[in-house]
């Protein structure tokens, strides 16, 4: 019962992070994707950001937040 108590408490607190960045991925590509490639660019470090920090809490692997990079990184050079 204790650790349901805990996996619940750890999970409110690193629910932001994990939103905020699945937020700053999705608007980067969207806008890539409209054919603002200046705004998407602006956006871009931010994005970095989250996912560095999702990983560096644990939220998700290193692996997954370099193949998330590379996806923003990919669709953004792919709209230019």
């Amino acid at each position: 019962m204790k650790r349901v108590r805990q996996n619940l408490k750890r999970q409110e607190a690193l629910r932001p992070v994990k939103t905020k960045m699945k937020t700053l991925m999705r608007s980067a590509i969207s806008l890539s994707k409209e054919g603002k490639k200046a705004e998407a660019e602006k956006l871009l470090p931010s994005v970095f950001k989250a996912i560095d920090l999702a990983s560096k809490k644990g939220i998700i692997h290193w692996k997954n937040a370099a193949r998330k990079k590379s996806l923003v990184s990919r669709t953004l050079a792919a709209k230019a």
